[in-house]
């Protein structure tokens, strides 16, 4: 009986371990990562280190921020800050402005991209 008693303390133990380790990580990355692109400006704006900015770049993907670049976001105001998708096909591309800090993205506006400017982004795979 004793030794049952404690499989189930034990059981009980391990889960409420297991629940605080999900709803650490879900905390963090509610709140501590940017999830639109208002949020990703004040993180840069308001970083403390260039490691920091360098943080929020995707595993994979090179850094491609330089010190003046950084300093010269912090040291300014933006004027707007827009949220886009590309959408890439075989001959076109096209931009879609939507809306920032929205539950549900909102499409503003669509354009297609302009030949030279759609080369440029596909060279940046």
């Amino acid at each position: 009986m004793f030794s049952r008693k404690k499989k189930v303390k034990d059981i009980i133990i391990s889960l409420v371990v297991v629940l605080l380790i999900n709803v650490g990580i879900l905390y963090y990355v509610h709140f501590y990562t940017p999830k639109n692109s208002l949020e990703l400006y004040q993180d840069i704006t308001f970083a403390d280190s260039m490691e920091e900015v360098q943080k929020l770049f995707l595993d994979g993907y090179e850094p491609n921020i330089s010190e003046d670049d950084l300093t010269y976001i912090q040291d300014h105001t933006a004027n707007r800050v827009g949220q886009f998708t590309l959408f890439e096909y075989n001959a076109k591309s096209y931009v879609i402005m939507t809306s920032p800090r929205t539950k549900k993205l909102k499409v503003l506006a669509v354009e297609e991209l302009p030949e030279d400017i759609r080369v440029f982004f596909s060279e940046l795979k």
